[in-house]
Parts: C-alpha cells; sequence; structure tokens
C-alpha cells in the first residue's frame, strides 16, 4: 500500500469531511468503520478520496496514487480485468478495441451519485464490484470516478496503457492510442502524445470526447500499473454493510463537501502537474 504524509493544512480540510452516522453495505468485501469514513478490508478509504489511504491517495501537494484500481489487477484481478481480457482475441486492432472497451463501459453504467446511490458524498466502488454488477444485473450505477476505475482496469486487462485523470471537479479515464484517429484532440503527458481522453459518462459520448473547459489546463495524471494492493490481516474492528439503493431516490444525511470539493481547494493552493509513475 502506498503511504504518504499528510500535512497540517490537508489535516485540517479532511476535518471538513463528515459522514452521515447510519452505516451502509456491499457483497464484496469487508467493510469497517473508523472516524467519520468507511474502509474496506484493504484498509482503503471508500468515502474520501484524499490521505495516504484514500480511494485516491490525493495528498495536499502533487501526490495521486489511484489505489482502488489496484484493488482489481495484479494478483486482485478478477472481473474486470478479465472482461478486458476477452476484448483482445475479438478485436484485435488496438484501436477498435479500446472503442468498444469505453462503449461497454457507457452503455452498462448509469451515471447516478453516490448520494443517491449509497447515502453518502462519496463511496468509490471498486472495477470488480461494478464489473460484477453488470455481469449478474446487466447494469450498473456509479458516478464519475467509478466510470474511470473500471474504464482503467478494463483497458489494462485488455493489454491497453491506461491512466486516470483528475480535475478540479471530475474524473476520467485516458488510454494511449497514438494512432486513433477518432478524438477530437488528443493529450500530451510528461511529453509523451498521443493520450485520448475516454469520458463515458454521457449515454452518446464517442472515444476521445473530452468536456468544455480542460483544453491547455494542467490536470492531475497518474498512470495505471498492472500492480496489487495488498491486503493485510482483517482489522479488529466490527464489519459493516453498505447497502445499494436500487430505486434511485435520494437518501437523507448530513451535507457535506465531497472529495471534489477538497481536490478544487487543493487546486487553489498548488499547482498541478502531470506525473507518471515509471
Amino acid at each position: 500500500m502506498f503511504l504518504h504524509k499528510r500535512t497540517i493544512l490537508f489535516a485540517a480540510l479532511v476535518l471538513l469531511l463528515a459522514i452521515p452516522a447510519c452505516v451502509v453495505a456491499m457483497p464484496s468485501v469487508n467493510y469497517y468503520v473508523e472516524g467519520r469514513d468507511i474502509f474496506d478490508d484493504w484498509d482503503i478509504c471508500r468515502t474520501n478520496a484524499a490521505g495516504a489511504n484514500g480511494f485516491f491517495s490525493i495528498t495536499s501537494g502533487t501526490e495521486l496514487e489511484p489505489i482502488i484500481a489496484e484493488e482489481s489487477l495484479g494478483e486482485n484481478a478478477a472481473v474486470a480485468y478479465s472482461t478486458g481480457l476477452k476484448f483482445v482475441s475479438e478485436y484485435p486492432d488496438i484501436n477498435q478495441r479500446a472503442e468498444q472497451i469505453f462503449y461497454f463501459v457507457r452503455d452498462n453504467v448509469r451515471y447516478t451519485s453516490d448520494k443517491s446511490q449509497f447515502g453518502f458524498p462519496e463511496f468509490a466502488q471498486n472495477a470488480d464490484e461494478l464489473g460484477t454488477i453488470i455481469v449478474n444485473e446487466g447494469v450498473a450505477y456509479g458516478d464519475c470516478e467509478d466510470y474511470a476505475v473500471l474504464l482503467a482496469v478494463m483497458y489494462k486487462g485488455a493489454g491497453l496503457r491506461s491512466a486516470l485523470v483528475l480535475a478540479p471537479d471530475h474524473a476520467a479515464a485516458l488510454v494511449h492510442l497514438p494512432e486513433y484517429k477518432g478524438a477530437i484532440r488528443t493529450l500530451s503527458v510528461d511529453g509523451e502524445s498521443g493520450w485520448v481522453w475516454a469520458e463515458a459518462t454521457g449515454s452518446n459520448n464517442p472515444l476521445g470526447w473530452m468536456p468544455d473547459g480542460y483544453e491547455g489546463k494542467e490536470l492531475r495524471v497518474q498512470e495505471i500499473v498492472d500492480v496489487a494492493v495488498i491486503a493485510g490481516a482483517p482489522p479488529d474492528k466490527e464489519a459493516i454493510t453498505v447497502i445499494r439503493n436500487e430505486g434511485g431516490g435520494e437518501r437523507g444525511g448530513v451535507p457535506v463537501p465531497s472529495f471534489f470539493t477538497i481536490v478544487a481547494i487543493m487546486w487553489f493552493l498548488s499547482l498541478f502537474r502531470r506525473r507518471r509513475r515509471g
């Protein structure tokens, strides 16, 4: 597991995040409560992206480590990775393969806020949780980071390079396709061109469509590496369950800032730089 030091400033910001007292449950892993957040059995926080163990491990500097993706990579690879792998034989052309994976996620996930689905301002799902729901139920529900993580893991399973990109109020995936002609524009990461924005949150979005306002901006990017986060011994804490609201209605709860609020604050505190793990 990747650990980063918290700064005093960041610790103060984290105190802004208050999670409703009611505890929610998903069948994939064991969850437990630590303070006002919910953690899984990899000791990754599902209700907060920020901090050393946040699901994106965002710190107050320029650090980003999407560790929740590592719950579905390496020795943890399962449904999402293997689903991506199936596209390899069916679509030998990598550009077509990338498009078909994009369409698979776009067409089988419905955009739904975490507040509507789980009753929390933030509750990240890992790629296998979302992928399993698609396999079992035909359609899954998630918000932008859920789409991004599922795409990134499936692309790795399909033998493609992928990355996670964060803007102040958004998350998306990138896929490296230097010969792809269908993108409206391509991006450069650490001086390497050919990265294509994968924005599957819109039902009619094509691969390569990028939301207005991000062109020319410094965005925080982390390439996904096919390694697993290692689960430790089960914590000596009472396990809880998190219930998915299939009705889609808003649940009650204390209005609190989401992790994107924290990212937006941090955006103005420090300049973002593109980085890629070697």
